[in-house]
């Protein structure tokens, strides 16, 4: 049994900042916070002690889209390559994920969905994969982005009910176009399931969304991109996830696929806890610019800014959860606690982990990040050991 203890901290809470804090770990797991009036517990003599300079002690971030980074996509990985995905991201920030497919054929998905269990019956020594998100492919090629247009189709419930079965508890999110021939049924299937029925790539109509939710849509993916916007004579799918508190919505925010006065749009329609931080980084994150594929579509990065090579749709991004968590303070002039809520918490209680991960409180995971005053990493811990 170990235990260390972390000092001398700016512990960020869900509500506030405890200057001065404390923070024990007992292996994996919290078990006392306090400032420096505060009694410390009894500790064993050693005890590993941490001291963070008056840093600031946050939750480590949680991306439920990410499709790749390091120069691999979770499409094509194995566990190497999950190695390599994971590694880059927890470099930068993040310590739970979701790998997150594009369309895809069914053997395709699946192969992802195998290669996620697999990866979780031995111990992961970076960031935490703690399951899937399948965007698409039941999503309306008419807002297709740079998704694969060939592979979309309708809502196949026998897919579902299989990867349920044989992959009980990995799929932890599906999106979909509410609006297309059976999505209802699939959207109360996967509820029963479990899943996080989510809207993107989609030509919602306003009531379009609203008939979803009713079947238990509770989730919006890249907010603005790929979706039927607002207009004030038909609300579209944007003006449902703006004012549908039923909904929490996605943001990509590194000033390039949503403008910050959009954000700040959101920010106030939805408060700060019903919006979620997350990358939709490529393989190329992390990556010189250059030739990339995301799925089977080719991709070019130029000044970090990736784009289908045919068409020129944004595809993905380069982002890291810590540039996207830097940007809403600094570009929006949030809160570090509000910031930490947003790439943290809110992330965590989408997917239903909140319980274990997503905030610093006693009987959580110690999945924590020290950043300086200017909100660069200065170390990672997982699962209570440091890991940078």
């Amino acid at each position: 049994m170990t235990h260390t203890i972390i000092h001398n901290v700016r512990v960020v809470q869900e509500q506030s900042v405890l200057e001065l804090g404390w923070v024990v770990v007992q292996n994996d797991c919290i078990i006392a916070i306090g400032s420096a009036e505060d009694q410390l517990p009894e500790l064993p003599e050693d005890t590993v002690k941490l001291d963070g300079a008056g840093a600031y002690l946050v939750p480590g971030f949680i991306d439920i889209h990410v499709h790749g980074g390091a120069g691999e996509d979770f499409m094509t990985a194995k566990q190497e390559e999950l190695d390599t995905i994971t590694r880059f991201h927890m470099e930068n920030g993040t310590t739970a994920m979701l790998a997150t497919t594009v369309t895809g054929a069914n053997e395709h998905l699946t192969a992802v969905i195998d290669a996620v269990q697999q990866y979780q019956q031995r111990p992961m020594p970076y960031a935490q994969l703690v399951g899937v998100h399948l965007e698409g492919p039941f999503v309306n090629p008419k807002w297709k982005g740079a998704q694969n247009e060939s592979y979309m189709i309708e809502p196949q419930l026998p897919w579902l009910e299989a990867w349920v079965k044989d992959y009980p508890g990995i799929i932890k999110m599906q999106t979909l176009a509410p609006e297309i021939n059976g999505a209802p049924a699939y959207i109360k299937a996967l509820t029963e399931a479990g899943i996080v029925a989510a809207l993107g790539h989609t030509d919602a109509h306003y009531a379009d969304v609203q008939e979803a939710v009713k079947s238990g849509l509770t989730h919006a993916v890249h907010t603005f991109n790929a979706m039927r916007g607002l207009h004030h004579r038909e609300p579209g799918t944007v003006g449902a996830v703006l004012t549908t508190p039923g909904i929490t919505a996605e943001i990509i925010a590194d000033g390039e696929h949503v403008h910050p006065v959009a954000v700040q749009l959101m920010l106030l329609a939805k408060g700060v806890d019903g919006i979620v931080l997350v990358t939709d980084a490529m393989s190329a994150a992390g990556m010189p610019d250059g030739e990339y594929m995301l799925g089977e579509l080719p991709v070019v990065v130029t000044d970090n800014i990736a784009r289908l090579k045919e068409g020129g749709s944004l595809a993905g991004s380069t982002l890291t959860m810590i540039r996207g968590f830097q940007f809403l303070i600094r570009e929006l002039g949030i809160s570090v606690v509000e910031a930490s809520r947003i790439a943290s918490l809110n992330p965590a209680k989408v997917i239903g982990l909140d319980q274990q991960y997503g905030s610093i409180a006693v009987g959580k995971r110690a999945d924590l990040l020290l950043l300086d005053g200017e909100f660069a990493i200065q170390s990672v811990i997982i699962g209570g050991e440091v890991r940078i």
